[in-house]
């Protein structure tokens, strides 16, 4: 048996350290005149973090699962159970065709940016072409995550690290109560990538990087890609049982595989192809299919011009703006090829011989 290293983690907070890290979150005078209940809750939370309530909500897996005695997380257990719901719809010849539609800029004229990015402006763009074409569009702004009321994507721990079953699809990590990680929306998110026929992401770059909104969500989805519908079989985040799992043969199953994808990668100054070949390689990895070269768009706007007038820049590229159109034209055509049967995929049939 493979033995999982420790001794990274710190102790636990004691009460006095575990009192300041609360209180930061109510530093605000007006939080006063409520000090009396806010202590009691402030010590409901301590005996959480101590008695590690993850899940305080559960119930027995049931029929299907490998424990069936199991207590899952009730709200974990909802989330599958709509995946699962969903992926049936997805596969449906009758239901609309569905593309989700991506802005991965953080900017935007609700938070302190005070201005609307200009990634959102290509994204209007390409929801108005798909919505043309009668096909469904789902819009996932990643900027409510800077101007959201207490909106998180929480950061992924890596579990896939330590043995693919334990990280599970869709991720069990989250909500964790006793750590306060909660209010995560890759819950949601999850939802609009399996509803999807097609996804199309547009960005701007990042210091040669996609943005941290973006890449909190790629991260996420991790569990999409090899990752395990039965936390029960790992008897919830037993990294010994996982990895027997593992060892004993693992498939690695692409539960996104088979859509079709498209990309706008924008800049100002450098890192427009690095980013646009990155993003390509992780949807490639995951089994969706590209819509052509026509639909991987990577492109300046205002090549080394200011800032401050880049949007009336974007206004007199029409070009750029004809080819956002493009990469959704393409997408369109693919996903209503997909769901003909028509759409190539060559590989599709072979066996890996390094699955993972």
């Amino acid at each position: 048996m493979t033995k999982p290293r420790t001794g990274q983690a710190p102790p636990p907070l004691g009460r006095d350290e575990f009192h300041l890290q609360f209180r930061r979150s109510f530093v605000d005078p007006a939080f006063g005149e409520v000090e009396e209940a806010l202590s009691k809750v402030e010590q409901v939370a301590w005996v959480n973090y101590v008695d590690g309530h993850k899940s305080p909500t559960t119930e027995k897996a049931g029929p299907g699962f490998a424990d069936p005695d199991y207590d899952l997380s009730a709200q974990w257990k909802a989330s599958s159970k709509r995946l699962a719901e969903l992926d049936v719809l997805q596969k449906n010849p009758q239901t609309p065709s569905r593309v989700l539609l991506v802005c991965g800029s953080a900017r935007n004229d609700g938070s302190c940016p005070g201005e609307i990015s200009k990634t959102w402006r290509l994204t209007v763009l390409a929801q108005e072409i798909l919505r043309a074409q009668q096909i469904e569009v789902d819009l996932l702004d990643l900027s409510l995550l800077t101007s959201g009321y207490d909106n998180h994507i929480h950061p992924c721990k890596g579990c896939a690290s330590t043995a693919m079953p334990l990280c599970h699809w869709p991720c069990s990590c989250y909500p964790n109560h006793g750590q306060r990680q909660t209010n995560d929306w890759m819950a949601e998110i999850y939802e609009k990538w399996v509803a999807a026929h097609a996804v199309i992401i547009l960005t701007p770059v990042y210091w040669y990087q996609a943005p941290g909104v973006l890449k909190l969500m790629i991260d996420r989805l991790v569990c999409a890609d090899g990752g395990n519908p039965d936390p029960t079989s790992t008897g919830g985040k037993n990294a010994e049982k996982a990895k027997a799992i593992e060892l004993a043969g693992w498939d690695y199953p692409k539960h996104l595989a088979g859509r079709a994808y498209g990309l706008v990668v924008h800049g100002d100054v450098a890192g427009i192809e690095g980013v646009r070949r990155s993003l390509s390689d992780w949807l490639d990895w995951m089994g969706l299919i590209d819509a052509g070269p026509g639909a991987r768009l990577d492109r300046f706007i205002g090549y080394y011009e200011s800032y401050a007038d880049s949007h009336a820049t974007l206004d007199r590229d029409l070009a750029v703006q004809e080819e956002v159109r493009n990469v959704a034209r393409a997408v369109a055509a693919a996903v209503g090829e997909l769901r003909q049967g028509k759409l190539s995929q060559p590989d599709k049939g072979l066996e890996k011989p390094r699955p993972k």
